[in-house]
C-alpha cells in the first residue's frame, strides 16, 4: 500500500513539472504555443516611419473657370468652358497660321456652341477633361481660373481651313483681369512653392536610390519646364499668374503621387443656438 502511494505522489510531481516549466530568476516570462511576445524597446532603436506628409494646398474645381472668357496665353483665341445637359461644355476658339504659310495668321471655330467633354478623373491631382473634337482632340486640367493643356503632343493641322493650330499652353484671363489679383497670386504662388519642396523631399525619402535620381532630375527640371510653359503669357513677368497655377499644378500632381488627399479638410461649421421660444403675451386688463 505505502509502495502505491509513493508511486502516486512521484507521478503527480511529474506530470506538474511538465505543466508549470521551472522559470528562473529574472528569467522572461513563458508563452504560450501559438503567442509572440513584443521585443521591448531598446534605447537607440530607430523610430517607426512616418506616413507621408505634405502641407495641404486648394486645388480649384470646375466652377473656378465655368463661364469665363479664357485666352491661350491670356491674349490669344478665346474658350468658355460652360454647363451643358449632360455635364460639361468648351467653346473654343484658337489661333493659328496657315499650314502652307507660317507667317499668314488663321483662325478656327470650334463651333458656336459648346462642345460637350469627358471627365477623366484626377491623374494628376486636379480634374482633368478631354475635348472630343475630330479635328484636333485636346486634354486639359483645370486649375484656379485658368486650365493647361496637356494633349496633344504636337499643333494640330486643319486641313478644311488649311490652318496650323497649337491649343498648348495655360489658357488664363488677360492682363486686366490677373492685375486685380496681384497680391493673392503672390501669396499663391508661395504656398505652392514650399508645398512642392516638401512634396520632393518627402517622395525623395519614400524612394531607393535609382528613384531618387530621377526625382532629383525632375525637381531640377521643373523650373525650366515652368519657365517655357509661361514664358509667353501675357504681363508674367510683372504678375506672375501663369508661374503660380504651373506650381500649384506641380503641388497637386506630388501629393496625388504621395497617395495624399489635395484638399484640407473643411472646417467644422459653428454649431447654431436654438431660437429661444417667444414669451407669452400679457394679456392686457
Amino acid at each position: 500500500m505505502r509502495l502505491i502511494l509513493a508511486w502516486l505522489t512521484f507521478a503527480a510531481t511529474v506530470t506538474l513539472a511538465h505543466a508549470q516549466p521551472l522559470q528562473l530568476p529574472g528569467a522572461q516570462p513563458f508563452n504560450a504555443p501559438g503567442t509572440q511576445q513584443a521585443a521591448p524597446s531598446q534605447p537607440g532603436a530607430p523610430a517607426a516611419p512616418k506616413p507621408p506628409s505634405m502641407p495641404a494646398i486648394k486645388v480649384a474645381g470646375e466652377d473656378a473657370i465655368l463661364g469665363k472668357s479664357l485666352y491661350r496665353h491670356g491674349h490669344h483665341g478665346e474658350a468658355v468652358f460652360s454647363k451643358t445637359a449632360t455635364g460639361y461644355g468648351l467653346k473654343l476658339n484658337v489661333d493659328g497660321f496657315e499650314s502652307a504659310n507660317l507667317v499668314e495668321p488663321c483662325a478656327v471655330s470650334f463651333g458656336d456652341a459648346a462642345l460637350p467633354v469627358t471627365a477623366l478623373g484626377r491623374p494628376a491631382g486636379v480634374p482633368r477633361y478631354k475635348l472630343e473634337a475630330p479635328v484636333c482632340p485636346i486634354v486639359f486640367d483645370v486649375l484656379d481660373g485658368a486650365f493647361l493643356v496637356v494633349e496633344p503632343a504636337e499643333p494640330c493641322i486643319v486641313q478644311a481651313a488649311q490652318c496650323r493650330i497649337d491649343p498648348r499652353g495655360l489658357w488664363g484671363p488677360d492682363a486686366r483681369t490677373v492685375a486685380g489679383q496681384a497680391k493673392e497670386i503672390e501669396k499663391a504662388r508661395g504656398s505652392a512653392e514650399r508645398a512642392v519642396r516638401e512634396g520632393y523631399r518627402t517622395l525623395t525619402a519614400k524612394s531607393d536610390a535609382v528613384e531618387q535620381r530621377v526625382i532629383a532630375r525632375e525637381q531640377a527640371g521643373f523650373s525650366a519646364e515652368r519657365e517655357m510653359i509661361c514664358r509667353d503669357f501675357q504681363r508674367e513677368g510683372q504678375f506672375g499668374f501663369c508661374g503660380a497655377r504651373i506650381t500649384e499644378a506641380r503641388a497637386a500632381s506630388l501629393r496625388a503621387r504621395l497617395g495624399l488627399n489635395t484638399e484640407p479638410k473643411p472646417a467644422a461649421k459653428p454649431k447654431t443656438r436654438p431660437k429661444p421660444a417667444p414669451l407669452p403675451l400679457t394679456p392686457t386688463q
